[in-house]
Protein backbone atom coordinates (compact mmCIF):
# COMPACT_ATOMS: atom_id res chain seq x y z
CA UNK A 1 0.00 0.00 0.00
CA UNK A 2 2.80 2.27 0.77
CA UNK A 3 5.02 1.48 -1.99
CA UNK A 4 1.24 2.16 -4.35
CA UNK A 5 1.35 5.60 -2.54
CA UNK A 6 4.65 6.56 -3.00
CA UNK A 7 4.86 5.53 -6.82
CA UNK A 8 1.43 7.71 -7.43
CA UNK A 9 3.20 10.46 -5.73
CA UNK A 10 6.20 10.42 -7.61
CA UNK A 11 4.31 9.71 -10.66
CA UNK A 12 2.36 13.08 -10.15
CA UNK A 13 5.53 14.85 -9.25
CA UNK A 14 7.44 13.73 -12.02
CA UNK A 15 4.20 15.14 -14.41
CA UNK A 16 4.46 18.49 -13.14
CA UNK A 17 8.01 18.83 -13.22
CA UNK A 18 7.64 17.49 -16.93
CA UNK A 19 9.83 14.75 -16.82
CA UNK A 20 8.56 12.10 -19.61
CA UNK A 21 8.51 8.97 -18.37
CA UNK A 22 7.42 6.88 -21.39
CA UNK A 23 8.86 7.04 -24.65
CA UNK A 24 6.71 8.54 -27.24
CA UNK A 25 5.49 6.59 -30.44
CA UNK A 26 5.99 9.50 -33.48
CA UNK A 27 3.23 10.71 -34.56
CA UNK A 28 1.58 10.38 -37.85
CA UNK A 29 0.69 13.12 -39.77
CA UNK A 30 -3.45 13.51 -39.96
CA UNK A 31 -5.15 13.34 -42.99
CA UNK A 32 -5.57 16.70 -44.30
CA UNK A 33 -9.00 17.25 -45.72
CA UNK A 34 -8.93 19.64 -48.79
CA UNK A 35 -12.21 20.71 -50.48
CA UNK A 36 -12.33 21.38 -53.77
CA UNK A 37 -15.26 23.64 -55.57
CA UNK A 38 -15.65 22.33 -59.25
CA UNK A 39 -19.10 24.46 -59.88
CA UNK A 40 -17.18 26.92 -62.16
CA UNK A 41 -15.27 24.38 -64.11
CA UNK A 42 -18.20 23.85 -66.61
CA UNK A 43 -17.53 20.96 -68.99
CA UNK A 44 -14.72 19.71 -67.36
CA UNK A 45 -16.55 19.11 -64.01
CA UNK A 46 -16.43 15.14 -64.30
CA UNK A 47 -12.87 15.07 -65.25
CA UNK A 48 -12.08 17.19 -62.51
CA UNK A 49 -13.61 14.59 -60.03
CA UNK A 50 -11.55 11.92 -61.60
CA UNK A 51 -8.28 13.90 -61.41
CA UNK A 52 -9.44 14.43 -57.35
CA UNK A 53 -10.00 10.52 -57.31
CA UNK A 54 -6.74 9.71 -58.83
CA UNK A 55 -4.88 11.76 -56.65
CA UNK A 56 -6.60 10.62 -53.31
CA UNK A 57 -5.96 6.66 -54.52
CA UNK A 58 -2.08 8.08 -55.04
CA UNK A 59 -1.39 9.47 -51.06
CA UNK A 60 -2.85 8.99 -47.92
CA UNK A 61 -2.15 11.81 -45.79
CA UNK A 62 -4.62 14.41 -47.42
CA UNK A 63 -7.87 13.82 -49.40
CA UNK A 64 -9.47 15.98 -52.00
CA UNK A 65 -13.19 16.06 -51.43
CA UNK A 66 -15.94 18.34 -53.90
CA UNK A 67 -17.10 21.14 -51.38
CA UNK A 68 -20.10 20.40 -49.13
CA UNK A 69 -22.96 23.56 -48.57
CA UNK A 70 -21.97 25.92 -45.58
CA UNK A 71 -18.08 24.80 -46.43
CA UNK A 72 -15.87 26.93 -47.42
CA UNK A 73 -13.65 25.62 -50.40
CA UNK A 74 -10.44 25.25 -50.19
CA UNK A 75 -9.72 25.42 -53.76
CA UNK A 76 -11.70 26.54 -56.84
CA UNK A 77 -11.66 24.91 -60.10
CA UNK A 78 -12.67 27.29 -63.18
CA UNK A 79 -12.92 26.49 -66.84
CA UNK A 80 -11.40 29.53 -69.22
CA UNK A 81 -10.23 29.71 -73.18
CA UNK A 82 -6.77 30.21 -71.70
CA UNK A 83 -4.09 27.58 -70.59
CA UNK A 84 -4.29 25.74 -68.30
CA UNK A 85 -2.94 27.38 -64.64
CA UNK A 86 -2.84 27.22 -60.94
CA UNK A 87 -2.28 30.16 -58.43
CA UNK A 88 -1.70 28.97 -54.62
CA UNK A 89 -2.01 31.21 -51.90
CA UNK A 90 -0.26 28.26 -49.79
CA UNK A 91 0.14 24.52 -49.58
CA UNK A 92 -3.50 22.92 -50.59
CA UNK A 93 -5.28 26.89 -51.16
CA UNK A 94 -6.11 28.55 -54.60
CA UNK A 95 -7.58 28.12 -57.50
CA UNK A 96 -6.95 26.48 -60.93
CA UNK A 97 -8.04 27.24 -64.64
CA UNK A 98 -8.87 23.65 -67.18
CA UNK A 99 -7.92 26.43 -69.77
CA UNK A 100 -9.85 25.16 -73.31
CA UNK A 101 -6.90 26.10 -75.56
CA UNK A 102 -4.86 22.91 -74.15
CA UNK A 103 -7.58 20.37 -74.73
CA UNK A 104 -8.46 22.20 -77.98
CA UNK A 105 -4.58 21.44 -78.96
CA UNK A 106 -5.04 17.37 -78.18
CA UNK A 107 -3.82 17.93 -74.46
CA UNK A 108 -5.17 15.03 -72.51
CA UNK A 109 -8.01 16.36 -70.01
CA UNK A 110 -7.68 13.69 -67.01
CA UNK A 111 -3.58 14.61 -67.22
CA UNK A 112 -4.39 18.57 -67.24
CA UNK A 113 -7.10 18.16 -64.10
CA UNK A 114 -4.46 15.51 -62.05
CA UNK A 115 -1.22 17.96 -63.53
CA UNK A 116 -3.02 21.17 -61.75
CA UNK A 117 -4.07 19.25 -58.32
CA UNK A 118 -0.19 18.61 -58.61
CA UNK A 119 -0.14 22.43 -57.85
CA UNK A 120 -1.91 22.90 -55.46
CA UNK A 121 -0.66 19.92 -53.87
CA UNK A 122 2.99 22.20 -53.26
CA UNK A 123 4.68 20.15 -56.89
CA UNK A 124 6.26 22.55 -58.95
CA UNK A 125 6.51 22.09 -63.27
CA UNK A 126 9.31 19.87 -63.81
CA UNK A 127 9.40 19.66 -68.09
CA UNK A 128 11.29 16.61 -68.56
CA UNK A 129 9.56 15.97 -71.56
CA UNK A 130 8.91 12.75 -70.25
CA UNK A 131 5.10 11.67 -70.21
CA UNK A 132 5.52 9.36 -67.25
CA UNK A 133 6.12 12.46 -65.37
CA UNK A 134 3.07 14.15 -64.33
CA UNK A 135 4.43 17.38 -63.67
CA UNK A 136 6.51 17.45 -66.75
CA UNK A 137 3.18 19.31 -67.87
CA UNK A 138 2.82 20.26 -71.79
CA UNK A 139 6.94 19.27 -72.13
CA UNK A 140 5.74 15.65 -72.65
CA UNK A 141 4.24 14.87 -75.97
CA UNK A 142 0.38 15.61 -76.85
CA UNK A 143 0.08 12.23 -77.31
CA UNK A 144 0.45 11.54 -73.52
CA UNK A 145 -2.56 10.51 -71.54
CA UNK A 146 -0.72 9.37 -68.50
CA UNK A 147 -3.03 10.79 -65.74
CA UNK A 148 -0.97 9.42 -62.82
CA UNK A 149 1.78 11.21 -60.67
CA UNK A 150 4.61 9.35 -60.52
CA UNK A 151 6.15 7.43 -56.97
CA UNK A 152 8.51 10.14 -56.39
CA UNK A 153 5.88 13.07 -57.46
CA UNK A 154 3.45 10.81 -54.67
CA UNK A 155 6.13 10.57 -52.39
CA UNK A 156 6.65 14.87 -52.52
CA UNK A 157 3.21 15.43 -51.78
CA UNK A 158 3.28 13.19 -49.01
CA UNK A 159 6.15 14.72 -47.44
CA UNK A 160 4.53 18.20 -47.82
CA UNK A 161 1.53 17.65 -45.95
CA UNK A 162 3.49 15.23 -42.99
CA UNK A 163 6.08 18.62 -42.55
CA UNK A 164 3.22 21.20 -42.89
CA UNK A 165 5.52 22.80 -45.81
CA UNK A 166 3.51 25.93 -46.67
CA UNK A 167 4.20 26.58 -50.84
CA UNK A 168 5.15 30.14 -52.28
CA UNK A 169 2.32 32.05 -54.07
CA UNK A 170 2.83 30.84 -57.39
CA UNK A 171 1.63 31.61 -60.68
CA UNK A 172 2.30 28.34 -62.84
CA UNK A 173 1.45 27.86 -66.15
CA UNK A 174 0.82 23.91 -67.65
CA UNK A 175 3.03 25.39 -70.90
CA UNK A 176 5.49 27.15 -69.44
Amino acid sequence: MVRRRFATVLLAIAALVGVQLVGAVPAHAATRTLYYDASQAQEFVAVVNQAATLWNGKVSNVRLVPVTAGRTPNIRVYADNGWPRTYTTSLGNGRWYMGREAVNDGYYQLRIATHEFGHILGLPDRRTGLCSDLMSGSSAPVSCTNANPSAAEAAQVQRNFASGVTAEVQEVLFVG
